[in-house]
């Protein structure tokens, strides 16, 4: 019963999340960052390419098994999560890098993310479908995540009035649902988890503070400002768990898959913020809030 009450509640929670971050994006947004791609394009690159790089070498150094390897290679490949939204608004980054990349990049893992996945399934041997050989993968990807997004942006452009107040809401009714789901899927799988959080504990947290590390710092190398790099370093290193779950779980019909993004998406949150103290505490932060 449990099993089957996340099943139904997943998709329903990331589809919330998705509506949430469509309720905050306007055509402005991504003319901004279009009008200056540079940062946005390295981000995007370090997102799609470089840190499925760096989760690889992770799961090849801890010699993961075939099943947790997968799901951390899955985990890499999801797009910035609802999370990467709020911590950047705390710690004064650039919300509107945030929401633009997230969405491009939750476009761009209808192809990404199968990819990614696929070659991993291959590469470690599981003996589960492709999703890029499911036509309907496709279909489900963009339902679930891509089109509670345009439906957002609709409702903002129809009644920004009303999308303005439900904005902050629905962000924290998507961080709790998240919570939630998460916390679900723990519970019900919990003896498949304890067994494995040892190996788990470790590579997560090296891969989440790499992420945020990538994020900030590689965007800088290019003349991001500072609220342009904290932006990306939210954005960057936190994924979107729940999509990574509701991939393992209701496409490719595995638990043992959505155990390291679940584990993740717990380990996340009070390491994002930690980071976000940490890079709060530069000097050129310091004077960017004063000024803001």
């Amino acid at each position: 019963m449990a099993s089957m009450l996340i099943m139904v509640a997943l998709p329903v929670a990331l589809a919330i999340v998705m509506l949430g971050l469509g309720l905050g994006l306007t055509a402005a947004d991504f003319l901004r960052v279009a009008r200056r791609p540079r940062i946005a394009v390295v981000a995007l690159i370090c997102q799609v390419l470089l840190l499925p790089a760096i989760c690889f070498a992770l799961v090849v150094a801890f010699r993961l098994p075939a099943a947790l390897a997968v799901g951390m290679m899955l985990m890499a490949a999801a797009p910035g999560g609802t999370a990467a939204n709020l911590l950047s608004h705390i710690f004064r980054g650039d919300v509107a890098l945030n929401i633009a990349l997230a969405t491009v990049n939750s476009v761009l893992s209808l192809i990404t993310l199968p990819f990614v996945v696929d070659w991993a399934i291959g590469y470690f041997g599981m003996p589960l479908g492709r999703i890029g050989a499911q036509p309907r993968t496709a279909v489900e990807l963009f339902v679930i995540v891509l089109l509670p997004v345009l439906v957002g942006m609709v409702v903002r452009g129809r009644r920004p009035a009303w999308a303005d107040r439900m904005e902050r809401p629905v962000r924290i009714a998507s961080l709790a649902i998240l919570a939630v789901v998460l916390a679900g899927t723990i519970t019900a799988n919990w003896d498949l988890l304890s067994a494995e959080i040892g190996r788990l504990g470790g590579i997560t947290v090296l891969f989440c503070l790499i992420s945020l590390t990538v994020g900030f710092v590689v965007p800088r190398w290019f003349g991001a400002r500072n609220q342009q790099a904290v932006a990306t370093s939210f954005e960057i290193g936190l994924h979107n768990a729940t999509l990574a779950v509701v991939v393992a779980q209701t496409v490719l019909g595995s638990v043992e898959l959505s155990l390291a993004p679940a584990v993740y998406g717990m380990l996340m949150l009070p390491l994002g913020v930690i980071f976000g103290l940490m890079i709060r505490s530069r000097p050129a932060l310091r004077r960017a809030r004063v000024t803001a």
